[in-house]
C-alpha cells in the first residue's frame, strides 16, 4: 500500500483547515469560528484513490499554515512529499497573486509533475459560488483547478480530491518502476 504525502498550502483564511477536515472525516461541521494554523497539522487517513490500481492509500495530509512566519519551516515540511495542493478563496482578489508565490515555494522548487498537483477554489459559506474561469497564470492554468462548496456538493469535492489521489498514486507508481528498472540495468 502506498503512503501519500500531500501538503495543503495556501494564502490564510482560504479554507485549508475546513478541506483537511473534511476529506479526512475528522470533522463533521463546515462552519464554525476561523482559528489560524500554527506551523502545520498533521492528518491521517486511509482513502481509495480513484484510476489508480492500488485499492487502498494511507495519506498525511499535511495542512499547512498560510503564515510566511513559518517560512523558515517550510523545506522540512516539503520533505518527501507526494503532491501539493494549493488552496485560495475566488473572492478575495489577492489570492490570486498570492498563488503564484506559493507555486513557486512549493512546487517549482520541487520539481513535481502536474499531475501530482491541484488547485483548489474553495468558496466559503453563503459566498455564491460562481465557477467562472479564473484569470490564472500560464502556470497556474495547466494545473487540475476544481471549485469547492461544502455546503452544497461535498461529495463532489471528494471524488474531485480521490481522482487527484488516483494520479498521485501512479506519479508514485511510475518512479518507483523508474528507480527499480535504474538499479536493475
Amino acid at each position: 500500500m502506498f503512503k501519500a504525502k500531500i501538503l495543503f498550502v495556501g494564502p490564510n483564511e482560504s479554507g485549508k483547515t475546513v478541506l483537511a477536515n473534511f476529506l479526512s472525516d475528522t470533522t463533521e461541521n463546515v462552519g464554525g469560528e476561523y482559528r489560524p494554523t500554527q506551523g502545520v497539522r498533521i492528518l491521517e487517513f486511509e482513502s481509495q484513490p480513484e484510476g489508480s490500481s492500488d485499492k487502498s492509500c494511507e495519506v498525511e495530509l499535511w495542512d499547512c499554515s498560510g503564515d510566511f512566519k513559518f517560512e523558515s519551516c517550510w523545506p522540512a515540511i516539503m520533505k518527501d512529499s507526494s503532491g501539493v495542493v494549493i488552496i485560495f478563496n475566488p473572492d478575495v482578489p489577492s489570492h490570486l497573486k498570492e498563488i503564484e508565490t506559493w507555486h513557486s515555494m512549493f512546487i517549482s522548487s520541487q520539481d513535481l509533475q502536474d499531475s501530482q498537483c491541484l488547485l483548489i477554489a474553495h468558496h466559503k459559506p453563503g459566498s455564491g459560488v460562481e465557477e467562472r474561469r479564473l484569470p490564472l497564470a500560464s502556470h497556474l492554468s495547466r494545473l487540475l483547478l476544481i471549485h469547492s462548496n461544502l455546503e452544497e456538493e461535498p461529495e463532489d469535492v471528494r471524488q474531485a480530491f480521490c481522482r487527484y489521489l488516483g494520479n498521485v498514486v501512479n506519479a508514485m507508481s511510475e518512479s518507483r518502476e523508474r528507480e527499480e528498472m535504474s538499479i536493475i540495468t
